[in-house]
């Protein structure tokens, strides 16, 4: 059978699907990955100072005002809409199915795409926590130039940075779901960012399918894998589905 029809039918006949998405899903809607050679890791900032460190825990507590100059003009996207990957997730779970969706993005496109449960691993830039971690929309937030502030609470971006802890909660929750998955679909990610890349070792089925526009070293665990933009994998399948 032909490897598209094979996954199509994978998605149509599965009750529970689990999806782990990476920086690859969010190019097409205008948001740069991290990896590639347009990526922001090959892109220069301001500052001469690795992404790394811009992006790390003790850069924000030291240089405020960079980071969030950095953090505003590329990680912050308010304007973007999801592109046709995330409406295609967001369909299968109008078509009826569980669909959870195990995201490294912090853009909140899923969730504007109709899909209901979605796990942050990284956080989202469309929240901010304060010290306490309590979180609050965005919308809310009174800017200056070294601080954000809603009332007189200080908050900064709900974002996991270097150097800090993922949510473990958000990880055994990711884990779980994929353990119990009878398709696990990766869209979009090297499988190259740990913890994040192993939880497809959690998956003990054979219905696995990777969509990425380069190899990544995981590919030998896959049951389909497709070298492709997500929106030309996604029009195949569309295509078989309909």
């Amino acid at each position: 059978m032909d490897s598209i029809k094979q996954c199509a039918r994978w998605l149509e006949e599965a009750d529970k699907i689990v999806v782990l998405t990476g920086a690859g899903m969010s190019t097409e809607s205008g948001i740069p990955d991290f990896r590639s050679s347009g990526g922001l890791y090959n892109q220069k900032n301001q500052t001469e100072t690795p992404l790394e460190e811009v992006l790390s825990r003790s850069f924000f507590e030291k240089n405020p005002s960079q980071f969030y100059q950095f953090y505003k003009d590329k990680l912050f996207y308010p304007g973007a809409e999801p592109n046709a990957g995330h409406l295609f997730l967001g369909e299968l779970e109008e078509r009826g199915h569980d669909v959870t969706i195990i995201t490294q993005n912090i853009d909140g496109l899923h969730q504007k795409a109709g899909n209901r449960k979605v796990l942050e691993l990284h956080g989202s830039t469309r929240r901010v926590v304060d010290q306490s971690g309590k979180s609050y929309p965005v919308d809310l937030v009174t800017e200056f130039e070294d601080k954000w502030l809603i009332g007189e609470t200080w908050v900064r971006p709900d974002i996991v940075l270097y150097g800090e802890m993922l949510n473990m909660s958000v990880i055994s929750e990711s884990s779980d779901a994929i353990r119990q998955a009878d398709c696990l679909l990766v869209m979009g990610t090297s499988l190259n960012v740990y913890p994040a890349a192993g939880l497809i070792f959690d998956y003990m089925g054979q219905k696995s399918m990777l969509v990425n526009k380069e190899p990544t070293q995981l590919n030998h665990f896959f049951s389909q894998v497709f070298i492709s933009s997500i929106s030309q994998w996604v029009n195949q399948i569309e295509t078989c589905l309909n």
